[in-house]
């Protein structure tokens, strides 16, 4: 595939370096070295796929001209669909084209949250119990009146990767409406929430980003009838730990077995790798889209009230 990337600034440089040589040109309005002002200036021959990297409000619109033009689309998150009838739009666009779209979350790729996975789906901690997601940084004054600083904020950029991951890990979709907001505050200046608490209640699961967080933080902890999980870190950070934890009846100190991921950030390597693979099949995101679209709408609503 030959790739074009549209938004040339943080995330669409980490693009361009997974993509290498396959990356033909890149788009930006704003940065001088990007080698097109427009995405409609570049030539329709030249490249297959074009990956999206600017701010939300812009996506849908670019995302209907590469379809319509017979383009591949890997989206960054968000890809924020106002509605059902939007995103079957999309979706006869790409059918009719005989293309794909796939808005990418690319945590999912991490080696130890991998592993994380294969754990539970080898029943490594029996019937689940309960569990809780975290995922912080410090950025809220970076973000305030930025495209990040707005709507959802936090919850948007950050715990829409919480969201994200029940599906992957349990394999399983829950019902949107089942998340609830417990608190979402603005601690800081930003004009959206800065940092927020929200539960399934149903599944009993917790979850909490912020970006009050000064030092860097993510943890997913799982617990079930015969042990528990334990991730601690990204590698884009530095070391990622897993402690897998194994229940001694009737109590006692578990037995354990640990594993640990050091090196790149090799995330967004794996996601290009999946995400040709899904064009291969002529396989879309809309099952994860439109997830993610009443689970984003349903918290939006408990925030107007």
């Amino acid at each position: 595939m030959r790739y074009i990337i549209v938004g040339y600034g943080n995330i669409g440089k980490k693009r361009q370096n997974a993509l290498r040589k396959k990356c033909v040109s890149t788009v930006d309005p704003y940065v001088d070295n990007a080698d097109y002002k427009e995405y409609k200036d570049v030539p329709l021959e030249s490249f297959d796929t074009a990956v999206l990297a600017t701010p939300p409000e812009e996506k849908i619109e670019i995302v209907r001209y590469l379809l319509s033009n017979k383009k591949h689309v890997l989206s960054e998150k968000p890809l924020p669909f106002r509605n059902k009838k939007e995103l079957d739009e999309v979706k006869l666009l790409a059918e009719q084209h005989k293309v794909i779209w796939y808005t990418s979350y690319n945590h999912r790729f991490e080696p130890l949250i991998i592993k994380l996975k294969q754990i539970l789906e080898k029943n490594g901690i029996g019937d689940f119990y309960f569990g809780k997601f975290t995922y912080g940084f410090g950025t809220a004054q970076n973000n305030v009146n930025t495209w990040r600083d707005a709507d959802l904020g936090v919850i948007e950029e950050v715990g829409s990767h919480l969201i994200n991951f029940i599906p992957y890990l349990f394999s399983k979709y829950p019902n949107p409406e089942g998340f609830k907001i417990i608190d979402a505050s603005n601690f800081e200046i930003n004009n959206s929430p800065d940092n927020c608490w929200f539960s399934y209640l149903k599944d009993h699961l917790l979850f909490h980003c912020s970006w009050d967080a000064w030092k860097n933080v993510f943890e997913i902890e799982l617990f079930g009838s015969k042990g528990s999980l334990h991730l601690y870190g990204l590698r884009k950070w530095g070391e990622s730990k897993l402690f897998h934890r194994i229940r001694v009846y009737p109590s006692g100190v578990p037995k354990e077995k640990s594993y640990s991921s050091t090196g790149p950030d090799v995330t967004w390597e794996k996601d290009i790798e999946f995400f040709e693979k899904m064009a291969s099949k002529n396989k879309t995101s809309y099952d994860d889209d439109l997830y993610m679209l009443n689970s984003m709408r349903n918290i939006t609503n408990q925030l107007k009230k």
